[in-house]
């Protein structure tokens, strides 16, 4: 049986680029169904995401849109404002992450929203929360990288400040709003209420980053400075081998016995700095140094092979190159193949979780802009003549086929 536990549950999709993106994709994959409005521009991830046989539809473009039907409108026009007033009278569930200023001026707020119809779970995602100084400021997930301090912490670490080659904060946001999402879904389904909520990316990803790195300073008074000094030890990274990296943690008392005498240096078991847990957090980097040096006198297969028989948490260090033909991924099925109405053929990538002991199912490829926009418009309650108009005057557009 397929999980849709979503499946009655209509979604508005006013996002582009990626956190919103991100958010809906996962709704998408719970079965709801997601309208996707697109400008006649087209999402700036169809060509921010690097290239396609087309330049319309780049990879990430795919992943992050899977499972959503597509409309092509132009906001501006008085045509496609009854269209998004239509279409948010009959949705359960719309979502944006354009500024609040855009919003406003398109007459799509949550404020404007919520006043005409109490029950829609309205989400908003932003930069940085609308209540604040920084509130309508424009981001990326670059800025808020920044801003949350994370390139921060490598510069601790390494003296040099970095992103993360990733867009972390638009997907971790992106999840964190389908999760939010998803409770407001339960809590209407017992009371009828809608919701606003708001997903504001700086406050999210700073709450991450302070999780981890307050540390001495979630005391008052300061036990110590802040940060994990484990997390930004410069010997914090994965070990080099003989012919590649390897990834090996050990935590407890037991694995680091295991490890010292696997890798030939049993007597530092008995070092007291390294004895026990406490030891080692007061000694943290002469033991990361331990921990850190070089294993070239095996290849990473031989190494992972003995850390495996001492029943150590060891993995390769992936490259780009590698990771897509891990024998792991091919068993479980991580990526597919099918064919692209306009791209050929592409990959899939589908949802991680099992359910029942199932995956769930992918479902329809990312479609080109305006594919679906008759469609919905039929399924809006718009007449044969009146779509017939809104696409010759050009509030709405669609993909020829």
């Amino acid at each position: 049986m397929s999980f849709q536990p979503l499946k009655s549950i209509r979604v508005l999709d006013l996002t582009s680029v990626v956190v919103g993106p991100a958010a809906t994709w996962r709704l998408g994959q719970y079965g709801a169904d997601v309208v996707k409005v697109e400008n006649p521009a087209g999402d700036l991830m169809r060509g921010l995401g690097g290239q396609s046989p087309t330049g319309q539809h780049s990879g990430a473009y795919l992943h992050l849109n899977r499972g959503k039907r597509n409309i092509c409108l132009d906001l501006k026009s008085d045509g496609a404002r009854q269209v998004i007033a239509r279409l948010i009278a009959q949705a359960d569930v719309v979502v944006a992450n354009m500024r609040p200023k855009a919003l406003e001026k398109l007459g799509i707020d949550p404020a404007r929203i919520q006043a005409r119809h109490p029950d829609k779970i309205y989400c908003l995602l932003t930069g940085f929360g609308t209540d604040g100084p920084y509130g309508g400021f424009p981001a990326y997930d670059s800025v808020v990288q920044a801003a949350a301090g994370i390139p921060g912490l490598s510069l601790a670490r390494d003296g040099v400040p970095r992103y993360v080659p990733l867009l972390i904060c638009d997907h971790v946001v992106g999840e964190i709003a389908a999760g939010a999402i998803l409770a407001a879904v339960i809590e209407r389904q017992a009371t009828g209420r809608g919701r606003m909520i708001e997903i504001p990316m700086f406050e999210t990803m700073a709450a991450f980053v302070l999780q981890e790195h307050l540390a001495q300073h979630s005391f008052d008074p300061p036990v110590g400075p802040p940060g994990d000094r484990r997390l930004l030890s410069p010997h914090n990274m994965p070990v080099q081998t003989a012919d590649g990296h390897v990834a090996v943690t050990i935590n407890t008392d037991a694995q680091v016995r295991a490890f010292l005498q696997v890798t030939d240096r049993a007597e530092l078991a008995d070092d007291p700095r390294f004895a026990t847990v406490a030891a080692r957090a007061d000694n943290v980097a002469e033991w990361f140094e331990v921990r850190g040096a070089p294993l070239t006198q095996r290849t990473t297969a031989e190494w992972l092979s003995l850390f495996r028989a001492a029943d150590l948490a060891a993995m390769p260090c992936h490259t780009l190159e590698t990771l897509p033909s891990d024998p792991h991924l091919a068993a479980v099925g991580l990526i597919e193949h099918e064919d692209h109405p306009t791209e050929g053929r592409t990959a899939v990538i589908r949802a991680s979780l099992r359910v029942d002991g199932d995956s769930v199912p992918t479902r329809s490829p990312a479609a080109p802009r305006g594919w679906d926009t008759r469609d919905v418009l039929a399924d809006a309650g718009f007449s044969a003549s009146e779509i017939e108009t809104l696409l010759s005057e050009g509030s709405a557009h669609e993909h020829h086929r």
